[in-house]
């Protein structure tokens, strides 16, 4: 601390400008995808001075750097952002007290890195690095940024860090990549006294000048530049204990303190599962959640100072809805899982992020099975992580688990649904194959070998080997992970024997040499007789001739394979083992998660033209009964993108498409009615606002109708019982269906709400329907406001949710809007939720080019998510023609309305 608070006059010092030089000490080290290792990182001590008025910043590091090789160079990162005080950069050796000064300083603006060349070869061993800094608190929510709020009617600004994957550099001069962990003394300076001062560690001293403070950190164990955090702003707090003394605490804007008891409780219990699970304790004294109202992400597992969006992080007991309460629980779970599964072991480079980010989706569905497990989680995992998977690795633009990354712009584009989502769904797929107890050991040796360091992939597998004596382990996983997409198993029923092949499946219905090695769960008739078995080759043979043997009932003819969808690939049955299924359906023989499984893959099977819409639409109608809250959800997904493209193939079919629709989810919206039943299962109550909103945009009157009327209720009284959160979006967008540009009295109203809650999930219930009005010029104004100042930028997002009727108005405006939206969200991940939602809902080639040549003239046509949506638009041509073919739709459609 000593030497920090002498450094503190540093800032007193400013000079400028850079020593002259003849040559560039850059030209070495341009290009290359990572640091060189000569020079490693072991301390670093940071001070930061923050202006929160001004928004800007300046700071001085010492890093303890061990010289491993000789040379002349120090090389490390920097962003063009953040300006180098070149008069001030030196290295000192404390052995001889010498001290370097006056090095040639290069930048690159390109790689983000600073080259320091020195006159002489740096002396072997520890020394110190010292460099003075400054910047600006930007407002794109990354690096050390503002975000505002609203404290007794005025306008305050808070200083937010967010360094994952690679923004630290924006803040201060690092080796800001993953394996060079180090630990971390941080300082605020002159810091206005009223304010929170947060970062990872605990206040080891606070020093008091007038209305000004500097505050001393303890010194953190050893962690990755991406994890560390500072906040400073105005905050309320509550807080608690875990058993074992670490201090919780949830920090929120003032008078919200309320709102983050959900979240603590969560939290506290959850570390204590994961204490037990991984066998290990939390490895900091003290754990704060902040919600920060300008967040790019859901949030952001820093160590000791998990960062959250205020609606994944609060929630208030009378506007929240059941669906908020698992999302909060969701994104809790999710975050601490990281401070095993990625913060005490951090995989090495960012081509294993599935290491964390798989892990921790994972690790999310087991912590929730544990603290609440009347939610019947598990039954979820399918449709909001693996059907999701599945849905974008079918694309031929996805990637491998294992991507390589060779520089820093492209490890945005892999926080993707392939590393967290597939990446949990081949962890599922892997503890069914060596069994839970067995998959825990491993877990848990895998965290004690590797605790305060870097992993690869293959180090879990090794340790997966020994644990469960599985000696091709690598191999098994390697197909999963190392090469792109996933099988489909086309199976066939031939003189009581099965018949499987394996091939890849895309959606544009190519296919190529790519091979598996698959477990397979099966089962005949019931769940008594699963088999389990490991397919290596291109196509197997199965006789099961016992199994059948002594069937004689035909509800329990049925063959299933991949059993409660453990396995990350899909399933094509012959039309005769399809048919058993869709009678087991019928009779109520398949388990929740197998029901969904076989409408999952049907619809995928559709769209990829590999089985008629006529065939699939028939096949829905068995499920006209179906009451479980994930089967529902993956319904009434699968309507909304079938109405979608009969839209464009068909559109004289519509009305009895929607007629049909509207068939299936009357017996649900029966059941479950608009009013909450005392002691309904939680699944009920997100079922109810689900079925309700999918009903209000098939345009069912009798749900438009009183979903109005108790919108004007609750305009009359905020607090009637007539409109509780979990019906509130269907309400909003029941409203939306009658808007019009000569009649806006809903959407005023609606705008009237927002303006007046403070509660940001409400805000995004209302943001989420404005734009599904069926009135073009209604959409477009709806578009506009989400690009308004009234909404937050990490919330425009949720305004993309266009009607069919807008999607050529939204297109338009999202043209006219380009500059703006460039400028705002840059290439980042935000850009990319912006466009997506617009381009991939089209149908033609014609549409395609179009939206080709425009995005082609910009730098968003070298993202991936983009290209992933232009091929998405390719897919919907290729469908559309083939449901124009289907010569057997029009009758079969008319039949099922009419039922």
């Amino acid at each position: 601390m000593n030497l920090l608070k002498k450094c503190c006059s540093c800032f007193r010092k400013k000079t400028e400008g850079a020593p002259t030089s003849t040559s560039d000490p850059t030209t070495d080290f341009k290009g290359q995808p990572r640091l060189p290792t000569f020079a490693v990182p072991k301390r670093y001590d940071i001070q930061l001075k923050p202006d929160l008025a001004a928004c800007k910043f300046e700071g001085i590091v010492s890093i303890v750097v061990d010289i491993v090789a000789d040379t002349r160079f120090i090389v490390l990162n920097a962003a063009a952002q953040l300006h180098i005080n070149s008069d001030s950069v030196y290295f000192s050796d404390p052995n001889s007290n010498k001290v370097f000064e006056k090095p040639k300083v290069g930048q690159v603006q390109a790689d983000e890195i600073l080259v320091l060349e020195f006159s002489e070869t740096l002396p072997k061993g520890m020394g110190v690095l010292t460099i003075g800094f400054e910047g600006v608190l930007n407002e794109k929510m990354k690096g050390f940024y503002i975000s505002t709020y609203d404290h007794n009617g005025e306008k305050k600004n808070m200083a937010v860090t967010q360094f994952e994957p690679a923004y630290a550099r924006q803040c201060f001069p690092c080796w800001d990549e993953p394996s060079f962990k180090a630990k971390f003394n941080i300082t605020l300076l002159d810091v206005p006294s009223e304010l929170v001062t947060l970062s990872n560690m605990p206040v080891d001293e606070e020093e008091l000048n007038g209305n000004l403070k500097t505050v001393y950190y303890q010194e953190s164990p050893v962690m990755s530049t991406y994890l560390v955090a500072v906040v400073i702003g105005l905050f309320d707090y509550i807080e608690d204990h875990t058993p074992d003394g670490i201090k919780v605490r949830v920090y929120s804007q003032v008078g919200k303190a309320n709102q983050g008891k959900f979240a603590l409780h969560v939290a506290l219990q959850t570390l204590g599962f994961y204490k037990d699970y991984f066998q290990m304790p939390y490895s900091l004294p003290k754990l704060d959640m902040v919600a920060i109202p300008d967040f790019a992400a859901g949030a952001m597992e820093n160590y000791g100072l998990v960062t959250y969006r205020e609606n994944d992080l609060l929630f208030d007991d009378h506007h929240s809805a059941a669906a908020n309460k698992q999302r909060v629980t969701t994104v809790v779970a999710h975050e601490l899982a990281h401070q095993w599964f990625g913060n005490l072991v951090t995989m090495e480079w960012w081509t294993d992020l599935w290491l964390k980010e798989g892990f921790a989706t994972w690790m999310s569905y087991m912590a929730k099975d544990k603290l609440f497990p009347e939610w019947k989680i598990w039954t979820q995992f399918f449709d909001h992580e693996s059907s999701e998977g599945l849905r974008l690795d079918g694309l031929a633009e996805s990637h491998p688990i294992e991507v390589e990354v060779n520089h820093a712009s492209e490890i945005d584009e892999i926080f993707d649904t392939i590393s967290y989502k597939k990446g949990a769904s081949i962890i599922q797929m892997l503890k069914g194959y060596v069994g839970g107890p067995h998959f825990q050991n491993s877990l848990a040796t895998y965290i004690k070998r590797h605790a305060w360091s870097n992993a690869r992939t293959n180090d879990l597998w090794a340790v997966l080997k020994e644990e469960c004596n599985e000696p091709t382990m690598d191999k098994i996983m390697n197909s999963w992970t190392k090469q792109e997409g996933y099988p489909v198993l086309s199976v066939k029923m031939k003189n009581q024997t099965l018949e499987i092949k394996q091939s890849r499946f895309l959606y544009a219905g190519s296919r190529d040499r790519c091979q598996w090695i698959i477990p397979i769960t099966y089962c005949c008739g019931d769940y008594d007789s699963l088999i389990s078995l490991l397919m290596e080759k291109k196509s197997e043979t199965y006789e099961i001739k016992d199994l059948l043997s002594n069937i004689t009932d035909p509800a329990r003819s049925w063959i299933k394979l991949n059993v409660e969808q453990i396995g990350f690939f899909r399933v094509k049955y012959d039309d005769g083992l399809a048919a058993k299924l869709r009678y087991a359906i019928e009779q109520k023989c398949l388990s929740v998660t197998d029901r969904l499984g076989i409408l999952d893959d049907s619809f995928a099977l559709c769209m990829a033209r590999e089985m008629s819409l006529t065939s699939l639409l028939t096949f829905m109608a068995a499920y006209r009964e179906e009451l479980e809250h994930t089967v529902l959800s993956n319904l009434i997904k699968i309507i909304d993108k079938i109405e979608r493209i009969v839209a464009d193939a068909r559109p004289k079919l519509m009305n009895y498409i929607k007629q049909f629709f509207i068939g299936l989810l009357l017996h649900a919206a029966a059941n479950f009615g608009w009013d909450p039943k005392q002691g309904e299962s939680h699944q009920d109550a997100m079922s109810r606002g689900d079925i309700f909103t999918a009903l209000a945009v098939l345009g069912h009157e009798e749900t438009i109708n009183e979903a109005n009327s108790r919108f004007n209720a609750f305009l009359n009284d905020r607090n009637t019982p007539l409109l509780h959160p979990d019906i509130r979006k269907a309400a909003y967008v029941a409203v939306m269906q009658k808007v019009t540009s000569s009649n806006k009295a809903g959407l005023e109203s609606l705008l009237k709400v927002y303006r007046e809650t403070d509660i940001s999930q409400e805000k995004i219930r209302i943001l989420g329907s404005l734009a599904s009005c069926p009135d073009e010029s209604v959409v477009y104004e709806a578009l506009n406001f989400a690009l308004s100042s009234e909404v937050r930028k990490q919330d425009a997002i949720f305004g993309l949710a266009v009607s069919k009727e807008g999607r050529e108005v939204a297109w338009k405006w999202l043209k006219n809007n380009w500059d703006k939206i460039w400028t705002t969200y840059g290439s980042g991940i935000l850009l990319t939720r912006f466009v997506g939602p617009i381009v991939s809902s089209f149908a033609s080639s014609e549409k395609m080019k179009e939206i080709g040549t425009f995005l082609g003239r910009t730098e968003a046509s070298k993202v991936r998510t983009l290209k992933q949506s232009m091929e998405q638009i390719y897919i919907n041509s290729k469908w559309v023609q083939t449901i124009r073919n289907d010569k057997d739709l029009a009758e079969a459609v008319k039949k099922l309305a009419n039922k």
